[in-house]
């Protein structure tokens, strides 16, 4: 596998990850640019959507990016909370929380107000039993936010489901393909993005939306169902034959680096690693690190989801964890029984039905 750009300060990087304390500080490592731009924001930093499995490591990111400036930037993690101990974690880490349901007006009306909103709002698995609930999350969700904070700069995660599949050959999809998502959770992403894009052209509030591919850590992600698979000696389905994805701690730095891209009319931006993954060498890979012999299933389809991040590298640098350490964590934690969130990514899926 090949190796991304480093940028000096990330070679520090461990052999193995052996706990998840040790998982947690390298996830939330803020860079030296982050560290320079948080300066840029002003108190609170409201991050909305903050339980999920990326909004813990990128609030403690923010906290550690803020002190290492000596930028007293108060973080506020606004989320339903329905894991207590990822709301123990955050304060005790510095940062503030807020527990509420975003889909209840009075609960909106009452954030607090923010010059500057982290949306990672969402909700994707589960959407082929109940689409009503997908829809709902994704696009009254953001109209309210975007309601209630007229004047704020906006960064909004949303996902490469909203394009296509696209030819292998020809590369990942752009920000200016058009969109042609598949299934209902596709569909109400794009929901997401055109409710936002509208309140932000109409208040003249400056936008990004990011389009994230496949953030990976130890505990989930395309990467560990990969692993899981082989290290169980299921068979490996290798219809959508290659992928991309990106390390969490580097996507967690980029979506924060991301509000000096907010602008009006709003910025799009494809946000995963610059290269593209073949799932089945990356499977005998985890085959040889695993002492397994890789169960394969099918044959590689001409077309894959895939987005290319040449616009987000050009501005904000490539993401510089390579990928090769990342298998060799993951096949470490998998072989150590390392903890699983138990949230498949469904990465075989072709029909967009999650």
């Amino acid at each position: 596998m090949n190796h991304v750009q480093d940028h000096g300060w990330s070679r520090n990087l461990p052999e193995v990850i052996s706990n998840q304390a040790e998982l947690d500080e390298v996830l939330s490592r803020p860079s030296p640019a982050l560290v320079e731009s948080i300066k840029d924001l002003k108190s609170p930093l409201l991050i909305l959507g903050a339980g999920g499995k990326m909004g813990p490591t990128i609030a403690w990111m923010a906290r550690r990016a803020a002190e290492a400036a000596g930028h007293s930037l108060r973080i506020v993690a606004v989320s339903r909370f329905t894991d207590s101990g990822a709301r123990a974690w955050l304060e005790a880490r510095g940062i503030d929380t807020w527990a509420g349901d975003l889909l209840e007006p009075a609960a909106v009306a009452q954030l607090p107000e923010s010059a500057n909103v982290l949306y990672l709002v969402g909700l994707k698995f589960g959407t082929t039993q109940n689409p009503a609930a997908t829809w709902a999350m994704n696009t009254i969700v953001p109209a309210r936010v975007a309601e209630r904070f007229p004047h704020a700069r906006l960064v909004a995660l949303s996902t490469g489901n909203v394009y296509s599949l696209t030819e292998v050959a020809r590369g990942g999809a752009q920000e200016s393909d058009p969109l042609r998502p598949l299934g209902e959770y596709a569909n109400a992403a794009v929901g997401r993005e055109r409710v936002l894009e509208f309140y932000a052209r109409r208040q003249g509030n400056p936008l990004a939306l990011l389009r994230l591919f496949y953030a990976v850590e130890l505990r989930y992600g395309v990467l560990v169902d990969i692993a899981q698979k082989v290290n169980a000696g299921a068979p490996v389905e290798l219809a959508n034959g290659y992928f991309n994805c990106i390390w969490q701690r580097d996507a967690n730095d980029l979506i924060l680096r991301a509000f000096s891209l907010a602008a009006t009319p709003p910025s799009v931006w494809n946000l995963c690693g610059p290269e593209s993954f073949s799932l089945r060498a990356v499977a005998t890979t985890f085959g040889e690190l695993l002492g397994r012999s890789p169960q394969f299933a099918g044959v590689e389809a001409p077309t894959a989801l895939l987005g290319d991040a040449a616009r987000l590298c050009a501005r904000l640098g490539r993401p510089p964890t390579p990928m090769d350490a990342v298998v060799r964590w993951i096949a470490h934690w998998v072989k150590t029984g390392g903890r699983n969130l138990g949230r498949p990514t469904h990465f075989e899926v072709r029909d967009g039905a999650y």
